[in-house]
């Protein structure tokens, strides 16, 4: 659900709750109700979500996941060497 989808991100970005409604603007009551699933994110702080963590809103939902990893500002070969670190990973973890 979107709300584990969250919590999964913000965890792994080791922000607390607190640090991530300062990030968005909200109360760290509004993210609990996101996380609990009591109450989503309209549609422009979903988008804004996405755009923090860097990931679709499909991601996001659910509707996919599969994540981009950001490689603007990187030259052809740093972007060569991730590639290849991303492939001995899955590699090791069948």
């Amino acid at each position: 659900m979107l709300g584990d989808r969250i919590r999964e991100l913000r965890n792994s970005h080791h922000l607390s709750q607190v640090d991530l409604a300062k990030q968005l603007h909200v109360s760290k009551q509004t993210i609990s109700n996101w996380e609990n699933n009591n109450v989503p994110p309209s549609i422009d702080t979903l988008l804004r979500i996405a755009i923090f963590f860097d990931v679709s809103t499909d991601y996001l939902l659910e509707f996919s996941n599969e994540r981009k990893i950001s490689t603007n500002g990187l030259t052809d070969t740093q972007i060569a060497h991730i590639q290849a670190i991303i492939q001995d990973i899955v590699k090791t973890n069948p």
